[in-house]
């Protein structure tokens, strides 16, 4: 969250860190020699084939060196092993690690994968084929079914372009290309793939990357890409590395010739940190991957799709499908950090009550902290005896409450201190430790601090402990926000050593909105000095935008850092990352940090986020026994989805970052962490009331939906203007009424790793117009969500997929779009207006009369809309459980299904369906007015036919939904 106060706090006392050996120092027999580092792989020799084995399902093959060792940035490991097996149909596993097995890999109780079929047949009939050379040792990956066509992976030097090739990153020799053997060393690991030029490459992240959704190849003007792999609290940066580690990607194959596409994933399987780089070099016909990591091993699995969707849902068969999130999860909730107490917390829920626009959940920041202290409350500001009453209310009234967690805990500073969670950590023995076995210390809001050990015997004890604690002492939450868990530090270091402990608390006048730290940014084009801060759209009739006929600027990519001087030890691997921050331990954790089974930080940096994620998420089984956790948590890793939703961290209140926040949506439905959002309105600097608007209504849109600030930014609580107000109440209403379509489709993510939100190449993958477009998305199959993200306009372009074949509706007046075809459309878009469109085919159950809350509204009957193609088809599901218990659960699946002149919903499962439905809307009903319209066979007479837009609409039917029903008309 915070993470803009790091350059203010420069003033703090860095501490050196302590020089200790790496591990590999201690008996390096499965090293080739003990040279120093060349820090050149051009003269790196591979390796070569020394035996393989054929196995039930796949193949070993045993590696030697092929020449003398490189010890390119570190010392070559003379043995190795490939394990091939395949795992799937769809899933091929190339394993390719150290024979002696000293390097790190991820423990299979932390991210445990799914193990395969174990069948025999699938070395001959699987998906996806394993192909390799000897002399040297080299790769590829084909389909099956295309064994001539291009590889889907390809390590072979004749695939690659010639080297040396120069930098990626114009003057940082680094990420030049001096060769592409494979290299496998102690501290330095590189395979690279030849891919097809320009290819279209998806994830790679957590990042926002000025060239979209679809990464930068070094093609069509692009300079390439340089994706670091180091969990960082930087307050969203452009293509740096940011919060977590996602090193997957999804390549979508275009094939000219016949005009189909199919896509492909390739997953590395590490935690260790990494820089993975995209470049085409000039004049090469192919474009090239490269890893290059800084431990661990070269885990890869192969994801045979074809198509995008089941690309995602192979991966999330693998490393574990979402969790179940609770229904009122997709409420609108509100925070800010800034709530001075009780008071001005509850004045905000009357507010939203008085201005009649919905709030489901309220959040409070560090505010609600004692001394800034987790699991505490200020005795002053927020008395738990007040939060209770609070939170209560919010009960009574069905809305929810949920606090912050902060990754680090306070330690004592004095004898007369007290602050039990530190001491009850001691006692268990739960604290990260410096490599002589003291505590080690890191510096965040509290002052001087310690960090849980994920990997210690007693933490999840510990933790337990603490939630539950803090919910009797009168915090009653219902879920938790986990923050600074990269985990951020703001000293390098253990920093007490010999420190003044009382001496370390952040001075307030650090933080944002404190005197002499006050928030003055506003969006570009509004002038605070000249209009004041309103933040208002108009003064006196003037618009305040200061250049309406300028587009705001362009995203540009930022200055890469620079790593510490190379050197072998665990503080600074001879390899550099190009961490943004530079050195690898600066705000966070250091390297050589060690864990209760001797594991260094340099190896599970990257697995902080998730392992405290899935502490909070059996923690609050425990607290809350029988119901789905919810959490938001900041720094994430493969699997983190299981146990997790993500928001978006420290945005600006700036149009492109509410236009990147499209593509961050879209990259964690491919990471398996689909329930993720923006801070709407943005979390630093002042938003305005145009920004706002536009984006309570994008948001509205977005699976997490959560409006928060900074402190003493100006306010953007929606019922700040009008037109916020007007544009909130409906945009909310319309999310509020597709409760039930955004219910299954995270039902179906939770089930089979569907991704809710989808880029349309997903549903339309043969039309290349599509595959960069990430200013739009859809909801599902059925939803075309298309906003504005620029200012003073009143229309937006758009493209509706389908090349002419699809119908396309528009949600409001159901009117069919005559749509340019592969081309952009002219929309309005008035303020207040978000565009939505309907395709054809789809049949949404729909709650029919949204109220102010989710249970509310959930009270209320359905309604279904029906959208037919020209041959009258439809189809539609619709999951319907009791919203909160975890699975399994009763539950029951609508099947709705539609032809020309008939309807048909028919139940299965075994949850009782109290609410009825009370009206169907069928669009491209007919050309001309039915002459008789029957419900179950009966005819009846409360229905509607518009002939515009060829709607029927039949309404007062009170049907069951635990038995069919069927409309039909004539």
């Amino acid at each position: 969250m915070r993470a803009i106060l790091f350059a203010a706090l420069l003033f703090l006392r860095v501490i050196a860190l302590a020089k200790e050996p790496s591990k590999f120092e201690h008996g390096r027999s499965f090293l080739a020699d003990d040279k120093a580092p060349s820090l050149n792989v051009s003269s790196c020799p591979g390796y070569v084939v020394a035996s393989q084995q054929e196995t039930r399902n796949g193949l070993t093959i045993q590696l030697t060196l092929a020449g003398p060792a490189c010890n390119a940035f570190g010392h070559d490991v003379a043995n190795l092993t490939v394990q091939v097996v395949y795992e799937t149909t769809t899933r091929l596993h190339v394993n390719i690690y150290d024979t002696e097995q000293r390097q790190f890999t991820i423990p299979p109780d932390v991210v445990p994968l799914s193990a395969g079929d174990d069948d025999a047949t699938l070395t001959t009939g699987a998906d996806l084929e394993f192909h390799h050379n000897t002399h040297p040792f080299e790769f590829w990956i084909t389909r099956r079914s295309e064994p001539d066509a291009t590889p889907l992976f390809d390590t072979r030097l004749q695939s690659l372009p010639p080297t040396p090739i120069p930098a990626l990153v114009p003057g940082d020799n680094s990420t030049a290309f001096d060769g592409f053997s494979l290299v496998f060393e102690d501290q330095y690991l590189q395979l690279t793939s030849a891919l097809p030029h320009g290819a279209n490459i998806y994830g790679l992240g957590e990042v926002l990357a000025s060239s979209g959704f679809r990464r930068d190849v070094g093609t069509d003007g692009g300079s390439g890409t340089l994706q670091t792999f180091w969990a960082r609290d930087s307050p969203d940066p452009i293509d740096e590395n940011i919060y977590g580690s996602h090193p997957i990607y999804l390549e979508h194959r275009y094939d000219e010739s016949t005009r189909r596409a199919k896509s492909h994933g390739v997953f590395h399987f590490g935690a260790a940190g990494s820089d993975i780089l995209l470049q085409t070099p000039p004049s090469s016909p192919v474009s090239l991957i490269q890893y290059r990591l800084v431990g661990g091993t070269l885990d890869f699995y192969f994801f045979s799709g074809p198509s995008p969707q089941e690309v995602i849902e192979q991966y999330g068969e693998l490393i574990g499908l979402p969790t179940w999130q609770p229904a009122w999860g997709f409420g609108f909730q509100l925070c800010r950090w800034g709530y001075a107490n009780v008071s001005e917390t509850r004045e905000q829920v009357a507010k939203m009550r008085e201005a009649n626009i919905p709030l489901e959940v309220m959040w409070n920041d560090i505010d609600v902290y004692h001394a800034l202290r987790d699991f505490t409350t200020d005795p002053d500001s927020f008395p738990a005896d007040q939060l209770k009453d609070f939170i209560a209310e919010l009960t009574a009234n069905h809305q929810h409450y949920i606090p912050i967690v902060d990754a680090a805990i306070a330690k004592l500073v004095n004898d007369s201190d007290v602050y039990d969670p530190y001491t009850r950590g001691n006692e268990l023995d739960v604290w990260l430790k410096n490599p002589d076995g003291t505590e080690y210390l890191g510096q965040v809001w509290p002052g001087y601090t310690v960090f849980p050990d994920w990997f210690a015997n007693n933490t999840q004890t510990f933790w337990t402990e603490g939630l539950r604690n803090w919910s009797n002492s009168g915090v009653n939450f219902s879920g938790i926000w986990l923050d600074m868990n990269e985990a951020s530090s703001f000293c390098i270091g253990s920093c007490g050593t010999g420190a003044n402990l009382t001496a370390a608390t952040i001075p307030t006048m650090f933080f944002p909105g404190t005197p002499g730290n006050l928030v003055t940014d506003y969006p570009e084009g509004y002038n605070a000095t000249i209009w004041g801060p309103s933040g208002n759209i108009t003064i006196n009739g003037t618009l305040t935008f200061g250049n309406a006929s300028s587009p705001p600027p362009a995203l540009v990519k930022r200055g890469l850092g620079e790593a510490a001087e190379p050197g072998v030890n665990l503080n600074s691997p001879p390899y550099a990352l190009h961490n943004a921050d530079g050195f690898l331990s600066t705000h966070t954790v250091s390297t050589n940090a060690t864990h209760a089974n001797g594991l260094v930080e340099l190896d599970v940096h990257n697995l902080w986020g998730l392992m405290e994620e899935k502490a909070t998420h059996r923690a609050l089984l425990d607290v809350h026994p029988g119901k789905r956790p919810f959490l938001i948590s900041r720094s994430t890793f493969p699997s983190s989805g299981r146990y997790t939703g993500h928001w978006l961290g420290d945005n600006i209140s700036k149009w492109q970052y509410m236009a990147q926040s499209i593509q961050g949506m879209l990259q964690f439905q491919l990471y398996q962490i689909p329930f993720v959002g923006a801070d709407t309105c943005g979390f630093q600097g002042n938003t305005d009331e145009e920004l706002c608007g536009r984006w309570m209504q994008l948001s509205a849109f977005m699976p997490f939906y959560r409006n928060h600030n900074v402190r003493s930014a100006l306010s953007q609580e929606p019922y700040r203007w009008e037109s916020v107000a007007n544009a909130s109440r409906t945009a909310i209403g319309i999310r509020y009424s597709l409760l039930p379509y955004w219910y299954t489709l995270f039902a179906n993510a939770s089930l089979r790793g569907s991704p809710p939100i989808r880029a349309l190449f997903y549903e339309f993958p043969d039309e290349p117009e599509l595959f960069a477009v990430d200013r739009q998305y859809l909801v599902g199959r059925d939803l075309l969500v298309t906003p504005v993200l620029t200012p003073n306009v009143s229309t937006v372009e758009g493209i509706f997929p389908g090349q002419g074949r699809a119908i396309w509706r528009d949600w409001y007046t159901h009117k069919v779009v005559d749509a340019t075809v592969s081309a952009n459309t002219t929309l309005d878009a008035p303020l207040g207006h978000i565009n939505v469109h309907i395709r054809d085919g789809s049949a949404l159950l729909l709650h029919d009369t949204p109220a102010y809350t989710i249970e509310e509204t959930r009270e209320g009957p359905f309604a279904l809309l029906v959208a037919q193609a020209a041959d009258g088809y439809a189809f539609g599901t619709a999951y319907l459980d009791d919203g909160e218990t975890v699975p399994p659960t009763p539950n029951t699946t609508l099947r709705i299904s539609s032809r020309k002149g008939t309807v048909s919903i028919v139940p299965n499962g075994n949850f009782e369906i109290a609410q009825t439905l009370d009206k169907i809307t069928v669009l491209g009903a007919s050309d001309a007015s039915p002459a008789e319209v029957s419900v179950n066979g009966k005819p009846v007479k409360s229905w509607e036919f518009d002939s515009e837009v060829q709607r029927l609409v039949v309404s007062g039917i009170h049907g069951d939904l635990n038995v069919p029903v069927t409309v039909s008309w004539k």
